[in-house]
């Protein structure tokens, strides 16, 4: 028998873009929305499109993603952004592979999308997060930003794709990119060593040639251009970020 699954998403202010996202898991056993105090009408759409939702104060990605596992009804757990979108080949995979689970935990191949446009390099090819997961063996950790499942035991691959659609606009990841400079920048290994601004250039500077020549981005084209040139500003920004800080 089936195990029920709960999808868990934290939002906030994601009325523009998260009915997609309901949609694509609409064949769950539960669709568990944690809202951090949105104000765009996002938990009346979702309440609409029948989803159980509640209300807990952001308190950064990993503990409040935590707080929606723990909050779920079911034990297996499938995390998901409002920003994504699971795929029909990928939704019959994810059932069939609850009927016989082999893994406590699964990671899904994800194909995102930059601007509109698909990037198939960048470093972006490898992106595998861990998604699919019982929580009797694993939780997010409590990291900010980049958080991650911390899994007791060995994780699946599921190989269809869970499309991700961060960036659709280059206002949207001038925002994102600066929201996450900041968090990540308290993360940093080694931090209570002195940065300089010349270091901070430098680490930028890495983060350009790493993922469009080392991780091929000049393959993206265009798109693999100015999405390098960004993330690179994005790093030079956290370490001044954190340069600042430390002065």
């Amino acid at each position: 028998m089936r195990p029920e699954l709960s999808v868990v998403i934290v939002a906030k202010n994601e009325a523009a873009n998260i009915a997609a996202c309901l949609e694509s898991v609409s064949w769950a056993d539960e669709i568990l929305v944690l809202d951090s105090g949105s104000t765009d009408g996002t938990r009346e759409l979702c309440r609409g499109a029948g989803c159980r939702v509640i209300t807990e104060p952001w308190m950064g990605f990993g503990p409040t993603k935590r707080r929606a596992v723990e909050a779920a009804s079911h034990d297996w757990i499938l995390s998901v952004d409002a920003d994504e979108r699971v795929s029909p080949p990928l939704a019959a995979r994810i059932r069939e592979t609850l009927g016989h689970p082999a893994f406590p935990g699964y990671r899904i191949r994800r194909r995102s999308h930059y601007l509109g446009k698909p990037v198939r390099f960048s470093g972006w090819q490898n992106d595998r997060p861990l998604r699919l997961f019982d929580r009797r063996a694993g939780n997010f950790n409590d990291r900010p930003v980049h958080e991650r499942v911390v899994l007791n035991g060995p994780a699946g691959v599921l190989q269809e794709p869970l499309f991700h659609h961060p960036y659709p606009t280059l206002e949207s990841h001038m925002a994102k990119m600066t929201q996450y400079a900041f968090l990540g920048a308290g993360q940093i290994p080694g931090r209570k060593r002195a940065f300089t601004r010349l270091g901070a250039f430098f680490h930028g500077h890495h983060k350009f040639l790493k993922m469009y020549f080392f991780q091929l981005g000049f393959l993206d084209g265009w798109t693999g251009l100015v999405l390098a040139k960004n993330s690179a500003f994005g790093v030079y920004l956290k370490y001044l970020k954190q340069w600042l800080d430390d002065r």
